[in-house]
């Protein structure tokens, strides 16, 4: 049998709602248009200056973490669907918020300019970030454990091929009417939220557990413990591809398209490769796919260190994004694996924070250090990911009793 008839046997056998779940992803992901533009919004359309643009930005990522970080924690209490739906409904209405809620001193009375502006982007992000990690936590419950991977990397596949058509559309959109951007965010959060509402079971929810269960849970599983903390190190370094990686094509003489290119076709690749590899390797232990698509991340990051053009960022976005479809998906279906029962969202919750922690803190770190120390940015990422990849095996073969595979498995 070939891989890709594998594939498609596979993805056929998968539950009927979980199917249309994805489904639902592909059409939100491709409307999710407003805030990946919401600095130019804020300069362009609603006259705000650049650096209060970026307090609303920050005020938007603050919310994602938070959302993210708690979401699961809401969805262990009141049932992952119910979650789901309200947080999709809530960003709608954020969405649709946006275009008329006032920016100007006077509108306000004296309150400092964009200070609504910034708390509607900051509940945006918190209501948006929440999504996520019930999400997760909904396919990891509907799935058994052999197929957990496969199954998390297929609904990251089917968001990340609406992230290809998202940012065009709405850069179309933007040149017309921004407030559209805005309404068809919204449209397609309705969408996501009426498919999750519509076909998931309430079977699905999982009973809660004590509040306090996480963090003991937490101290009985060390090594879920270093492997959090090492997706926060891999997430900042891997990030570099979006913070720093631009400016280096730029001091190398590259044009600005030649990015767009890159990350696009890495886009392509993850859509149409990453599903299909989770299945090929569903047998193999976790720690050990885990490790290598760090190891992967950190070789792609020494190639730009010894390779600073544009064909060596050509190479090391290819390496790299291997890496990461096969750390991404294993991941975050290993946290959910040990999480207890009832536990399944907060779990997520923790992998889904750390996982974008390196949206906070790779421009900042990486900004600083490729302004003073250019040269030794991409090597020192680099040997992080290496000993970071190192330590979450050794931890990992320690700690954790071989896996059952399905070939095993009674």
């Amino acid at each position: 049998m070939t891989g890709w008839t594998m594939y498609w046997r596979r993805v056929a056998e998968l539950p009927g709602w979980l199917k249309a779940v994805m489904l639902g992803q592909l059409v939100s992901a491709a409307g999710s248009l407003a805030w990946i533009y919401l600095t130019l919004y804020l300069v362009e359309d609603r006259g705000m200056s650049p650096q209060q643009a970026g307090f609303a930005a920050a005020a938007y990522g603050v919310g994602l973490l938070l959302g993210n970080l708690g979401g699961g924690w809401i969805g262990d209490r009141f049932g992952l669907r119910r979650a789901a739906v309200v947080s999709q409904l809530t960003w709608a209405v954020a969405c649709l918020a946006m275009p008329v809620t006032p920016a100007s001193p006077e509108a306000l009375h004296g309150v400092p300019a964009g200070t609504l502006l910034a708390l509607v982007a900051a509940i945006a992000g918190l209501c948006g970030g929440a999504t996520r990690p019930n999400l997760s936590a909904l396919v990891a419950t509907a799935l058994p454990a052999d197929r957990r991977r496969e199954g998390i990397a297929l609904s990251r596949s089917a968001s990340n091929a609406g992230f290809t058509i998202g940012p065009p559309l709405g850069g179309l959109l933007a040149a017309y009417n921004f407030s559209l951007v805005f309404i068809v965010d919204a449209v397609t959060s309705v969408v996501l939220a009426l498919v999750v509402w519509r076909w998931v079971p309430p079977a699905t929810r999982v009973v809660a557990a004590q509040a306090t269960g996480v963090w003991r849970a937490l101290r009985r599983d060390r090594s879920i413990l270093v492997l959090l903390l090492a997706i926060v190190v891999v997430d900042t370094v891997y990030r570099q591809l979006f913070a720093t990686l631009p400016l280096l094509l730029r001091d190398a003489g590259s044009p600005a398209v030649a990015y767009g290119l890159l990350i696009g076709a890495s886009s392509v690749v993850i859509v149409l490769l990453e599903a299909p590899l989770a299945i090929r390797l569903r047998n193999h232990h976790s720690s050990r796919v885990i490790a290598t698509g760090f190891a992967l991340v950190g070789c792609g990051l020494a190639v730009l260190g010894v390779w600073p053009a544009l064909a060596g960022a050509a190479v090391a976005v290819a390496v790299i994004t291997g890496g990461e479809m096969l750390y991404k998906p294993t991941a975050t279906a290993h946290v959910a694996d040990a999480a207890p029962e009832g536990m399944t969202g907060r779990f997520s919750s923790l992998y889904a924070a750390a996982s974008i922690s390196g949206m906070f803190l790779a421009p900042a770190l990486g900004g600083v250090t490729y302004q003073h120390h250019p040269r030794l940015l991409y090597p020192a990422a680099a040997a992080l990911a290496l000993v970071v990849a190192t330590v979450t095996y050794l931890t990992h073969r320690a700690s954790l009793t071989p896996e059952p595979t399905p070939a095993s498995a009674p």
